[in-house]
């Protein structure tokens, strides 16, 4: 089977990655013991991603893969986007973010949106991206305990139902996320030799 590095601490997206990718062994950064934060510094999803990938693939020298995911609304003008980890502050704080983007929104009634992730894939051989995204709308007040981030508030269009009241084989099969890694396994299929 072969081995994946996933560079994230983030132990929801890991699981994520985990049951889209069950032809690979998915390693993330706990499983090597690697407890240092990657400063995500770009301004940009797509930098980001590749500063992830380009920093484990330094330390490590094996096939990487990372995301940075956001989500963009159109009445903030695609906010909170590449912040939205840290929308209320650099303590990431789910329900703080949750909270301050449902106050940003009040009294607006356009509540268009997207969630938007850019997945890096890193080998000797190439650094290629990514990109998958789900539209729907945010919702006036959380609805849900599954998930994590923004899932309460966010309904993918076609659905009556946000993420977080999904079950997670549901919300795989149409998140950002797995849309994304929809392309990336393509990839890797057709060209078994990069890995």
């Amino acid at each position: 089977m072969n081995k994946l590095i996933l560079a994230t601490h983030n132990e929801h997206k890991a699981e994520e990655f985990k049951q889209i990718l069950p032809q690979f062994r998915v390693q993330t950064l706990a499983d090597l013991n690697y407890d240092q934060e990657i400063t995500e510094t770009a301004s940009d999803l797509e930098g980001n991603s590749l500063l992830k990938a380009d920093t484990i693939f330094r330390q490590y020298g094996h096939i990487v893969i990372s995301d940075d995911s956001g989500l963009e609304v159109k009445a903030l003008n695609g906010a909170p986007g590449v912040y939205s980890a840290r929308y209320a502050g650099e303590q990431k704080d789910d329900q703080k973010n949750t909270e301050k983007l449902i106050h940003e929104l009040k009294g607006i009634t356009n509540r268009n949106a997207q969630f938007r992730t850019v997945i890096t894939l890193m080998s000797s051989n190439d650094t290629l991206q990514f990109e998958g995204i789900v539209e729907g709308a945010i919702v006036h007040e959380p609805k849900g305990d599954k998930g994590f981030g923004y899932d309460p508030v966010f309904i993918p269009n076609g659905y009556q139902k946000t993420f977080a009241e999904l079950s997670s084989n549901e919300k795989n099969k149409i998140s950002h996320r797995a849309n994304a890694i929809e392309k990336l396994v393509a990839f890797i299929e057709k060209n078994p030799t990069f890995c």
